[in-house]
């Protein structure tokens, strides 16, 4: 994919053809999206998306998963490089100690919209297939560590 520019979605879609037509025989793709200022800007090379506990992992991949789709998908087209970064107490910290994983019956207790006990080798498979197909990574830490995980990876010290 080539270049990638962000556009506003307040900006008309009608009143900028001249540039859009532009754009696109540069081979520049335009993704429209709310920008918290401007009307066009560059993608963010990396981005995180932060998890409260293994049960919102879940609930995205099993009953919201054609919006988590998309937003994976649409970091991986604008060229950003997107981290999952999932906290929890319980001690997992890779996709080997998801596989591992077994709900408790407090946490399925606790799950809104719950029908069947979350599995952690299916989870964790889940995840695997979604960093090879759209490029996400999956990282789990625990709470506390979770605010220097993020500030390390958008400001360019990499994944730990």
């Amino acid at each position: 994919m080539g270049a990638v520019l962000l556009e506003d979605t307040r900006q008309q879609r009608d009143k900028h053809t001249t540039k859009h037509e532009w754009w696109a025989e540069q081979g520049i793709t335009l993704v429209r999206t709310k920008l918290a200022f401007g009307d066009y800007c560059p993608p963010p090379h990396v981005s995180v998306d932060t998890k409260a506990n293994i049960a919102e992992l879940a609930y995205d991949i099993d009953h919201d998963h054609a919006r988590f789709r998309r937003e994976l998908v649409g970091a991986r087209d604008a060229g950003t490089k997107l981290y999952v970064l999932v906290e929890n107490d319980e001690g997992i910290r890779s996709l080997a100690d998801l596989a591992e994983w077994k709900e408790t019956p407090e946490q399925f207790a606790q799950r809104v919209h719950a029908v069947r006990r979350l599995k952690g080798d299916r989870l964790a498979k889940a995840c695997a297939t979604m960093e090879e197909r759209y490029g996400a990574t999956f990282l789990f830490c625990a709470p506390e560590d979770s605010a220097e995980i993020v500030t390390r990876l958008v400001l360019g010290g990499g994944a730990a």
